[in-house]
């Protein structure tokens, strides 16, 4: 998992900025994922990854690292230097959460493509092993669902045996479980059909059912929030607004990084 200069760069401009941390401040909960979960820029609005809304359910202390990038799977993340980016500055008592699946399936892509129950665990076990030889805490997630339901109205699932695996390695691994998925399928569930629309991507020249907006992001990150306080990972002290309104406005995309 060696790194070039370019890797390097790219992986910081993915992240909340890093410089200047001292080692009294607060912990860090670093975000490794895809684009569900990116930083999105001004290009592409109102598209908003949920780890953008995270910071609103998270009292200051704990700040966001966001490292999760378009189209990443838990194995290309790491062929490209990603991780080591993030091992690189994780400290003891931060926290690493991983969330990968989207792109793990794509089976026409070597780059990309890990099966569930042998390669996809093992490159999680690189973060899992990765953030515990540093003294973080590795927490895995399931990959939230996509927008999808069968002509009966049922949303349904679309990760096949990918959230399974994650279940299965979080078992084994005692590691805490955010299970998104299957919080996610039960919330486009509640909202039906045609008001999951208002959470996804979806514009008078896009129909994205994969790719959420504000108040998509908001929600799921809600999820989010949830469950690091169910699992305890996080303590009462460390969330905030679980039951608030968060404002779609609160949510803003800084122009692109220059390449």
């Amino acid at each position: 998992m060696s790194l070039t200069r370019r890797q390097v760069t790219s992986a910081a401009v993915a992240a909340v900025p890093l410089a200047g941390r001292s080692r009294k401040e607060a912990r860090t909960l670093y975000l490794a994922g895809d684009s569900t979960a990116a930083q999105k820029y001004a290009d592409a609005a109102p598209e908003t990854g949920w780890g953008m809304a995270l910071p609103f359910f998270l009292h200051k202390e704990l700040t966001v690292a966001n490292h999760a990038v378009n189209g990443r799977s838990s194995k290309s993340f790491v062929d490209e230097g990603r991780l080591d980016a993030v091992l690189a500055v994780i400290r003891p008592g931060d926290l690493l959460v991983v969330q990968f699946g989207h792109n793990d399936e794509k089976a026409t892509d070597p780059t990309r493509y890990t099966e569930p129950w042998t390669s996809y665990q093992r490159y999680l076990r690189l973060y899992l092993d990765g953030a515990r030889s540093r003294g973080a805490r590795p927490v895995l997630a399931t990959s939230v669902e996509r927008r999808r339901f069968g002509a009966d109205g049922t949303a349904q699932p679309t990760h096949g045996d990918y959230p399974a695996a994650v279940r299965a390695l979080a078992e084994a691994e005692k590691v805490p479980l955010l299970d998104i998925q299957a919080l996610s399928l039960a919330l486009w569930q509640r909202l039906g059909a045609e008001e999951t629309k208002t959470y996804f991507n979806w514009t008078a020249t896009e129909q994205d059912n994969t790719h959420f907006n504000p108040p998509g992001a908001i929600a799921v990150a809600r999820l989010v929030a949830r469950e690091l306080l169910r699992t305890r990972v996080l303590a009462p002290r460390d969330i905030r607004r679980l039951d608030e309104d968060v404002p779609a406005s609160w949510i803003t995309w800084p122009p692109a990084p220059a390449s």
